[in-house]
């Protein structure tokens, strides 16, 4: 199993924040068999003001490449795609058109 860590900001907008808060508490059927069949098994998000924070827990072989492609090919996560980036933002250090950005790990505690 690998992990990621993603990062995403929100609009900084208590109302944007509070009804995109509010559709992650109700998550579509459709968007989380989408997540599941890109071999994602954990998925969390968490947030700090307006700053989010994803950690993910996938198959050995998931690709980012691949679930791409899988999003790009399924009408319902395009309409949730276009839906939730009137809430979103992209981090300073994100590329052009780049969401979610995997973070770098600096540090990890010995075993």
């Amino acid at each position: 199993m690998l992990r990621y860590c993603l990062a995403l900001d929100l609009v900084d907008d208590e109302q944007l924040i509070s009804e995109y808060e509010d559709y992650h508490q109700r998550p579509r059927p459709e968007i989380m068999k989408s997540i599941r069949d890109a071999g994602i098994h954990v998925m969390d998000i968490y947030r700090a003001g307006n700053r989010l924070f994803m950690i993910m827990e996938t198959e050995d072989d998931f690709d980012f490449g691949r679930k791409s492609a899988m999003d790009a090919a399924n009408p319902k996560v395009q309409e949730w795609e276009a839906l939730m980036w009137k809430y979103q933002q992209a981090i300073p250090a994100a590329k052009p058109g780049e969401k979610w950005v995997v973070m770098k790990q600096i540090f990890a505690l010995p075993i």
